[in-house]
């Protein structure tokens, strides 16, 4: 990856904005709506400073320590700003590392007519029913994977169908998860050619196994905190969770 995408608790902290014009005036209303305090140059206390037009002080403020965003020279940024999509509490930050805003937007306006405006109170329902989840499901993994049946494709809290909120645990304690071992056999090394039943199993996968010549650009379809092991034959089922065997389709 480029960068790390992260999100900024910024309420109530101080940000450097230097500039005038649109550019600044469109950062400045950006910073506003998470809380940001705007500040001046000479503010010993910010951490964070967005520039527009003025090289010299991204120079200085950067000798100073300060994480700067230069607005429209990514060569200079050590933080970009990304795309949003807002459904607060569900925030989609889309970046292409300052190489192109154009695209970022365009995605964003393509996603706002996919997700539904009910996907914040989806996120705050599930919030709500963490104390029963946990009581229901005190085993972590079970619960993730109970989450995760729920909101699959056609499950009962399909964020793009019309789940329904009225009981959200329930839901959930009712989901049937995927478990067991799932052998997929990889036709090309490109991730993009994963079939849809390929990629949600990798995706819901709690260990990944996988051939040496299975390419890291597919075992990063799976979730980050997947086990991955590599190993020369296809394991044993296991007593619980799923796992996902990867190898390419001329192995036999």
């Amino acid at each position: 990856m480029p960068s790390l995408p992260v999100f900024l608790r910024l309420a109530g902290r101080p940000v450097i904005l230097v500039g005038a014009g649109e550019p600044a005036a469109a950062k400045r209303r950006l910073l506003e709506r998470a809380g940001a305090v705007i500040v001046g140059e000479d503010d010993g206390a910010a951490r964070l400073a967005v520039v527009a037009d003025d090289e010299a002080a991204v120079a200085r403020l950067k000798a100073r320590g300060v994480l700067v965003n230069a607005v429209d020279r990514p060569e200079l940024c050590d933080f970009t700003l990304p795309a949003i999509l807002d459904r607060a509490p569900v925030l989609v930050a889309i970046g292409s590392a300052g190489v192109s805003a154009g695209l970022a937007a365009a995605l964003r306006q393509r996603l706002e007519t996919l997700l539904p405006a009910s996907l914040g109170r989806l996120a705050e329902a599930l919030h709500a029913a963490r104390p029963a989840l946990r009581a229901a499901l005190p085993d972590m993994g079970e619960r993730r994977r109970a989450i995760g049946a729920a909101l699959a494709p056609g499950g009962a809290l399909d964020p793009l169908g019309a789940p329904a909120l009225d009981d959200v645990a329930a839901a959930v304690i009712a989901a049937q998860p995927a478990t067991g071992l799932a052998r997929l056999r990889l036709r090309s090394h490109d991730p993009d050619e994963l079939t849809l039943r390929q990629a949600r199993l990798l995706a819901a996968a709690d260990v990944v196994t996988h051939r040496p010549d299975v390419p890291p650009a597919i075992l990063d379809r799976a979730r980050a905190d997947a086990e991955r092991v590599e190993c020369a034959a296809p394991p044993l089922a296991p007593a619980t969770g799923l796992v996902v065997d990867l190898a390419m389709e001329e192995e036999r």
